[in-house]
């Protein structure tokens, strides 16, 4: 039986370890919940918050399992210990000498402002810009007919309503549509009855009826109003499929928009794709060059990069500082949470791609920004409350137990005192 009980002992404080740490990455990642549901819509065919459904299962198992070992004390105390000393091996950028934090990391919105209008549509580059984006990014396409547009998927099925008009072709490539057909998909039904963010229920009358009927952008629209409110534009190029007719020309066709059918200053084009470099800067010698990978900073400066774009869990604070020694600044994606924001702030981050241009420009400071001072000051007032509480907290339950009295003036009798409990029943 002792066997059995130590086994299970240890198989709950395993999954107690398991289950804390899902909930704390899961929770955590509440930035990419998004995402994580678009992925699973690709595999399954239709949409739902899987995401906030592994968060109550998460938060349930863990709360089960951590009420099971509160009537442990030894794990109780082994716990509380941990948590004391914790503090020794936290590291954070946030947490700054006065006079050291830079400024704010440039808001450029991922794909307009996602939240507040359909993705890669006219609105919702306008909201984007409405709140204070320094820039907008965006996915480009060429259609069959050598028009580029702006399209983040492979296919057109999520975003328009194609199984309307076109429903033998849904999963189809959308650049194998030519333009005439783009035009007559509608791009802002599904936003409105999906959903995605939840944010339908802020939106006002006008914006939900303005959202319904949004249509595909091209990309010289898209640069066009860029330019009229001297807006940085950042996109990613999707190279046509096999016999498609632009599949050897796409580098060249989108770069005749950028210079012939558009109003853009080459100076606000952060050019991503790293394809045929060099004739691109021979071509337009203006556009900013952008690298989606970390190299030496030799290699960098040779091929002209003087920006790059990463995923935010690819940059240290190390790093940022470095490249920027180089007059090579940083751009990290995609980053929607107040918190992590403040995390790509304190860490010298120069811009940053998000989905919530309207909320990340209220900030008008780090989230948890303190002085290594005022840091270790916080923490040893708290292991002083708690430890303090903690020996009330006992001190009470011991007194409770040994039947003590409250007060001098109390009388303890043979019929209330602590040993009554252990009468026989003789009178």
């Amino acid at each position: 039986m002792d066997r059995l009980e130590c086994s299970s002992f240890g198989i709950l404080i395993v999954t107690f370890c398991l289950s804390l740490v899902f909930l704390y990455f899961w929770s955590e990642a509440q930035n990419d919940y998004n995402d994580f549901d678009w992925f699973n819509y690709d595999k399954l065919g239709y949409w739902f918050p899987w995401s906030v459904v592994l968060l109550v299962v998460a938060a349930v198992l863990f709360t089960y399992v951590a009420l099971l070992l509160v009537l442990i004390m030894g794990v109780y105390l082994m716990v509380l210990f941990t948590l004391y000393l914790v503090p020794l091996g936290m590291y954070s950028p946030c947490i700054k000498e006065k006079g050291t934090l830079g400024p704010p990391p440039a808001l450029i919105g991922h794909r307009g402002a996602p939240m507040l209008a359909p993705e890669n549509t006219k609105m919702s580059f306008e909201k984007a810009i409405e709140f204070g984006g320094e820039g907008l990014e965006t996915d480009v396409t060429i259609s069959y007919d050598g028009v580029p547009f702006l399209m983040h998927d492979q296919n057109l099925k999520r975003t328009t309503n194609v199984h309307k008009v076109f429903p033998n072709r849904t999963r189809e490539p959308a650049s194998m549509f030519t333009l005439g057909e783009l035009e007559t998909l509608n791009a802002g039904e599904w936003f409105i009855s999906g959903d995605p963010f939840g944010m339908k229920a802020s939106l006002t009358v006008k914006d939900r009826v303005s959202a319904k009927n949004q249509s595909i952008m091209n990309l010289s629209d898209f640069l066009n109003q860029a330019a009229t409110h001297r807006k940085l534009v950042m996109f990613n190029l999707c190279r046509p499929p096999q016999h498609h007719p632009y599949r050897d020309s796409w580098i060249n066709r989108t770069l005749e928009v950028i210079r012939n059918e558009s109003s853009i200053d080459p100076s606000l084009v952060l050019w991503l794709p790293n394809v045929e470099r060099s004739l691109v800067q021979d071509l337009i010698p203006g556009m900013q060059q952008t690298s989606e990978e970390q190299a030496s900073i030799e290699k960098l400066q040779e091929n002209n990069i003087v920006k790059l774009n990463l995923h935010y869990s690819q940059m240290s604070a190390k790093q940022i500082r470095k490249y920027a020694a180089a007059n090579i600044t940083t751009n990290l994606y995609v980053i929607s949470q107040p918190w992590l924001y403040s995390l790509a702030w304190c860490a010298g981050a120069h811009s940053v791609t998000t989905n919530a241009v309207q909320i990340l420009k209220n900030l008008s400071r780090p989230l948890f920004l303190m002085t290594p001072h005022e840091y270790k000051l916080m923490w040893i007032l708290s292991d002083v409350v708690s430890a303090v509480l903690i020996v009330v907290v006992f001190v009470f339950h011991w007194w409770r137990e040994r039947g003590l009295p409250c007060f001098s003036g109390s009388r303890q009798t043979h019929e209330n005192g602590p040993y009554s409990k252990f009468r026989t029943g003789t009178y």
